[in-house]
C-alpha cells in the first residue's frame, strides 16, 4: 500500500490528481482503465479542493493506493466538511443542457465508471474509496 499526503489548495487540484496518476503503483494498469482512473481521480481531487475546506482549516488529503492482481483500490481522506456524494441526487441528464441544476454530474460519471465505490465518515474523516477490477496489466 501507498499513502501519499496533500494540501488541497485552490489551483493545485492538476498538481495532485498527476501525482496521484503517474504513482508507480498504477503505471502498470492498461490504458482503459487508467481512462478510467483519469476521469474518476480528477472529479474526486477537484471536488475536495474546491469544497473540502470552505475556510481554509485542517486542510488535507490523504491517498491510499492498494492493488492486487484483481483489485486497485483508492481511498480518499479528507477532514472537510461532511459531505457523502453517494447521497447527492443524480443529475437528470434528460433535460436539456439549460434545464440542468448545476452540480452532480461529476459523481455520476465517477459511480458509472467506477466498479466500486463506497463512503464513511469516521473520526472527523470523509472516507471515500473506490474500488477498479483489474482485466489486464501492461
Amino acid at each position: 500500500m501507498t499513502r501519499l499526503h496533500f494540501q488541497p489548495i485552490q489551483g493545485k487540484n492538476v498538481d495532485i490528481i498527476n501525482a496521484i496518476l503517474h504513482h508507480k503503483e498504477l503505471a502498470l494498469v492498461d490504458e482503459a482503465l487508467y481512462r478510467k482512473l483519469y476521469v474518476v481521480v480528477d472529479e474526486l481531487v477537484t471536488n475536495i479542493v474546491n469544497y473540502a475546506y470552505p475556510n481554509g482549516e485542517n486542510d488535507y488529503l490523504d491517498v491510499e493506493i492498494m492493488h492486487d492482481k484483481e483489485l486497485l483500490t483508492i481511498r480518499f481522506r479528507d477532514g472537510g466538511v461532511p459531505f457523502n456524494p453517494l447521497e447527492k441526487a443524480p443529475s437528470d441528464i434528460t433535460l436539456p443542457m439549460d434545464q440542468r441544476p448545476i452540480g452532480g454530474l461529476g459523481i455520476l460519471l465517477v459511480v458509472q465508471k467506477v466498479d466500486a465505490i463506497a463512503y464513511e465518515y469516521i473520526n472527523g474523516e470523509n472516507v471515500l474509496t473506490i474500488s477498479f477490477k483489474i482485466t489486464r496489466i501492461k
